[in-house]
């Protein structure tokens, strides 16, 4: 007990600390892999630092491929009726290799532990699970040669529940961590999430990111999207409200935007497809060369867009 009171008081020590400098992408970074749950398959944030990495740097050619898979969890645990019992959590450990060889990043962006905790109060040994489960996942990508950003989880509504919303208080603060402890590169979007959702309460008691806790809306994706840009040196996004104000700084913008959400919608389906999984009821991607041709059509309704 001791030891866990010691514990809640580095995670606060942590909370407090400044942002880390911002990472820098390499120049010869190319292709950057996102993986993560049902919120990064949803594909909103994804879309958003897609589409400001594009309009901002038109020469660096970024391949952003969103590989997220709803109900995933890095830690395998799962609950014995998960949706109603028919099919447990995936488990990262299952598919990551695949990713990793079929796909050949150069950086990868990791958010996991919404669905870690399995939206239960505290417990050490799912606590463990998880640290297990994240330290191989960052000992797997950085042994294929790609970089890792590990993301810390989004916000969980503690109006659907206090308890659980502390786990993810814990397991945030845990990652942050890491920054200190191993060196890694952490992005933390929970605290952030969390100040705006509190900040928001005090103008309007009503509001919410999530209907049900969990999933946020798109101005919750774009808060992480924020949050993302700005640990990655992009200040240009600082005083932005939404993605449309982003999007109003560049020629075509919404335009290109709506292009780059429809070509995101296609290659995750299709990745997902290719490099396999074990959920049911996934949308079948297209084949991976149907899928690129029509992103290729998609980049080049985009390329006139850039130059009208």
């Amino acid at each position: 007990m001791k030891r866990f009171f010691l514990m809640i008081i580095l995670f606060l020590g942590i909370q407090n600390q400044c942002l880390a400098q911002p990472y820098a992408i390499p120049a010869n970074v190319k292709k950057i892999v996102v993986l993560g749950n049902s919120i990064t398959y949803a594909g909103y944030y994804v879309s958003c630092i897609d589409a400001y990495l594009r309009l901002q740097y038109p020469e660096r050619h970024f391949e952003i491929i969103n590989v997220g898979l709803p109900s995933e969890t890095v830690s395998g645990l799962s609950e014995p009726d998960h949706a109603g019992g028919k099919f447990p959590r995936p488990d990262l450990h299952e598919r990551l290799d695949r990713v990793l060889n079929k796909l050949k990043p150069d950086l990868v962006f990791a958010c996991y532990g919404m669905n870690d905790g399995i939206y239960l109060p505290f417990d050490n040994e799912r606590f463990q699970k998880y640290q297990e489960g994240i330290n191989w996942l960052h000992e797997q990508v950085v042994q294929s040669g790609a970089a890792i950003i590990h993301v810390t989880p989004p916000v969980y509504d503690e109006r659907k529940g206090k308890a659980y919303a502390n786990v993810l208080d814990i397991y945030s603060d845990w990652v942050i961590s890491n920054r200190y402890t191993n060196n890694w590169n952490v992005i933390d979007i929970h605290w952030p999430m969390k100040k705006y959702l509190e900040d928001q309460r005090i103008k309007d008691a009503t509001f919410k990111f999530a209907a049900d806790g969990i999933h946020p809306d798109n101005l919750g994706h774009f808060i992480i999207a924020k949050q993302i840009l700005l640990n990655l040196g992009e200040t240009k996004v600082a005083t932005a409200s939404d993605m449309k104000e982003v999007l109003s700084g560049y020629k075509n913008g919404d335009s290109i935007f709506q292009l780059i959400e429809k070509e995101q919608a296609i290659r995750k389906d299709a990745y997902l497809t290719f490099t396999g999984h074990k959920r049911p009821g996934m949308n079948v991607g297209l084949p991976l060369p149907e899928a690129e041709k029509q992103v290729t059509d998609i980049e080049k309704q985009i390329q006139n867009l850039v130059k009208n």
